[in-house]
């Protein structure tokens, strides 16, 4: 089916009335300034060699060609190459849990480390399946949505950390209900969700909704991870054992009964982890029992585009106009010929452009071919071919930043964008290449820069759901980076202002009077003695004549 890339330069066409009333107006001033000229058959005489019918063929050559024109415009293509895809797959949701027991580390490195290791290998054995990620704590988030782009499935899976979900807790019937929301409810079959948790929180509505899940044929695999005996957390805030409200090491222990029970309920698989790539086989196989059907998918990377030809026949056109004389003997034969070499430079100029423009799209489609293979070298090498032969480019200058970021080159991926985003025509363009940009700059740590990026690409399309999340997740990590630089300054700032008054004690220490040496002589102080050692001796004896008429004291009462 044929789209235009720029349909609102399709507004241009409604000059075209404007054109017909132009020429009528002409042809109506051409006969009365006949008819003011004088003798009817005198001037009929004067313009016999004027042939009305080839001023009108000259008139609708130029509406066709600037029709023409309008349309090379809006560039009508149609997608090429792989345009329908046929695969045989199933639907598959990840529920992974990224609460903090999931760093517990009596699996090694920890637990959510394994669990990532196991779902990357899970998805590498279902390479016709279409994936979808949901990660879950105290809430559940769509993470990523059922895509056949595996390889954009691991970039999410190494993003996942406890920092994504703020909310601490394990609420699995919340993160069944997000996977049960992401299938396409009108079908029955081939539909799983493979759940990796430990399971410490009973969830009471987790066995209700996987009842009704598992009603409209969705199965419901388990994989357990952790140990029944469980083991102490490391706050990776902090760095030490994560202590509750009575200050005791909290122990985080595998819950495996919840887990088998889902999965019952599920009609699905419990797996304890073990050996990564022995449940890995076993739930490849539980999912291959499931049955896979054949889904035809639209892959539109690559379009054939119509404007080169419509350019042409807009030129050829004019060409034609430009031949035809309004008269009907052509008695200057040198201003004819002078046309006709006009005409000839006209083509040697214009026809290499049109050439140049076809030369590129070769290139783009080249690469595209060498990006579907991950030939990721090969495909920027074409992308940046046709960059340098079209620096306005946007579809090369974006594929070449999409390339030089599955490359690893960070810096040229960044330069590709800005280069597709000056160059882009359309909000959707602009918004996908500002999208592009945040996701390298927030792999590569850079938060500032990549907030902007996701507000730019929202600016440009509210309705972009995934740039949306991605910023909500960059202003979370800053607000975290933010909190950590404080504290350590204020840490920085503790000993200054520790040593600043132990230094003001010291002055005003020093400013207190010191006391005055005495002046009593030594018989004056004998004196004073002895009548301090009468007055303490008189108190003793006070003391025994109480303690003697009092009555027996009562005992303790604790």
């Amino acid at each position: 089916m044929v789209r235009f890339q720029h349909i609102e330069y399709l507004l241009a066409l409604a000059l075209v009335p404007l054109m017909v009333l132009v020429f009528l107006y002409v042809l109506r001033s051409k006969k009365n300034t006949i008819k003011k000229i004088g003798d009817p058959a005198l001037v009929n005489q004067l313009i016999k060699d004027y042939s009305p019918s080839k001023f009108l063929l000259k008139f609708l050559l130029i509406v066709v060609a600037f029709v023409a024109g309008v349309i090379a415009l809006a560039n009508p293509r149609m997608p090429q190459g792989s345009t329908m895809v046929n695969r045989s797959g199933i639907d598959v949701m990840i529920a992974l849990d990224v609460s903090k027991s999931m760093l517990a580390d009596d699996i090694k490195p920890n637990r959510l480390e394994r669990a990532k290791q196991f779902i990357a290998k899970l998805i590498d054995k279902l390479p016709n399946d279409r994936i979808g990620i949901v990660v879950f704590a105290g809430r559940a988030y769509l993470q990523m949505p059922l895509t056949t782009d595996h390889s954009a499935a691991k970039m999410y899976l190494s993003s996942a950390t406890p920092d994504v979900v703020p909310t601490q807790g394990t609420v699995i019937g919340d993160a069944l209900k997000m996977c049960y929301n992401a299938f396409n409810t009108k079908e029955k079959k081939y539909k799983s969700v493979v759940l990796i948790s430990d399971g410490e929180d009973h969830d009471k509505a987790a066995e209700k909704i996987t009842k009704a899940m598992a009603d409209e044929g969705v199965m419901i695999n388990t994989v357990g991870i952790g140990s029944p005996e469980g083991t102490t957390i490391i706050d990776p805030a902090t760095g030490e054992t994560k202590m509750d409200a009575e200050g005791r090491p909290v122990i985080t222990k595998l819950n495996e009964q919840e887990l088998k029970s889902i999965a019952g309920n599920g009609n699905g698989l419990y797996q304890l982890f073990t050996n990564t790539d022995e449940i890995v086989d076993a739930m490849d196989k539980q999912l291959q029992s499931m049955g896979q059907r054949s889904v035809t998918e639209n892959s539109l990377v690559n379009f054939r585009n119509f404007f080169p030809w419509l350019l042409g026949l807009s030129l050829a056109l004019l060409l034609t106009e430009f031949f035809i004389s309004e008269v009907k003997k052509i008695a200057k034969v040198k201003k004819v010929i002078v046309k006709k070499e006009v005409a000839v430079l006209t083509v040697l100029f214009i026809l290499p452009s049109l050439l140049f423009a076809q030369n590129s799209n070769t290139l783009i489609k080249n690469g595209n071919d060498a990006y579907n293979k991950k030939e990721y070298d090969v495909a920027a090498d074409n992308y940046k071919k046709a960059a340098d032969k079209e620096p306005n480019n946007e579809k090369a200058q974006y594929n070449l930043g999409n390339a030089f970021y599955k490359k690893g080159n960070a810096d040229d991926a960044l330069q590709a964008y800005d280069a597709a985003i000056k160059s882009s025509k359309s909000k959707s363009d602009q918004s996908a290449s500002w999208y592009n940009k945040g996701v390298s700059l927030q792999n590569n740590k850079k938060l500032p820069e990549c907030i902007d990026a996701y507000k730019n690409a929202l600016k440009l399309n509210p309705a972009d759901e995934d740039a949306r999340f991605n910023l909500q997740k960059a202003l979370l990590q800053q607000q975290k980076e933010q909190q950590q630089k404080e504290q350590q300054d204020k840490e920085k700032k503790k000993p200054k202002d520790d040593k600043q008054k132990n230094k003001q004690q010291q002055e005003k220490e020093q400013q207190q009077p010191k006391p005055q040496p005495s002046k009593m002589t030594k018989k004056e102080a004998e004196e004073k003695l002895k009548a301090l050692l009468q007055q303490e001796k008189n108190l003793q004896n006070k003391l025994r004549r109480v303690d003697v008429a009092s009555p027996d004291k009562p005992e303790k009462d604790w």
